[in-house]
């Protein structure tokens, strides 16, 4: 049980530590476009986002497939221009569609738990089971998650109140700039 609740803590502390702000900015894209009238919606995005991130943190930590870590290293800030990009190009979400966002943030997870997986395979080597390390990390990503989405429903709401901002304007402009600091990080892997 203790090796849970430590993983639980690194799960937390993974997505919630400042210096890791790609898993902040794509979370940012992911959920700038909803409220908390979509919050179920988000909810099983982000639990999707989570279930592929674990699925990738599994392969590795079983040594089933390691990608190369520079290629990882690029795709994070490009998953995260996509789902910025996503944001202004489908901006009315008229037409929006639940199963495909579901398979994005699937997929999208699926690379994000790549780019931890040498890391969580260093901390939990020593380990005879890693399933337990495994559990306790994603239920603690999933927990950190969803802090930082009703924070970000918070901000949002609070934003367009108080400077009173069209919806659509608010998720052009956090989306563009999203975009331009994940171009960033893109030429900094360099």
């Amino acid at each position: 049980m203790e090796d849970i609740l430590f993983y639980f803590q690194l799960g937390l502390t993974h997505v919630l530590d400042f210096n890791a702000y790609d898993h902040m900015l794509f979370l940012i894209a992911l959920t700038i476009p909803y409220s908390f009238k979509k919050f179920k919606t988000v909810f099983w995005i982000v639990t999707f986002f989570t279930l592929g991130h674990t699925l990738s943190l599994f392969i590795s930590a079983y040594e089933i497939y390691r990608p190369n870590e520079n290629l990882i290293e690029i795709l994070i800030p490009v998953t995260i221009i996509l789902t910025a990009l996503g944001n202004v190009i489908f901006i009315s979400r008229k037409n929006y569609n639940k199963a495909s966002s579901f398979f994005i943030s699937l997929s999208f997870g699926i690379i994000h738990g790549f780019g931890f997986g040498n890391y969580f395979n260093q901390i939990s080597f020593p380990l005879e089971s890693k399933v337990a390390p495994l559990v306790g990390f994603s239920f603690g990503v999933e927990f950190s998650q969803l802090i930082i989405v009703l924070i970000i429903f918070i901000a949002n709401f609070l934003v367009m109140k108080t400077f009173n901002v069209q919806h659509t304007k608010y998720i052009t402009m956090v989306s563009i700039f999203i975009v331009g600091f994940s171009f960033n990080m893109i030429l900094n892997s360099f």
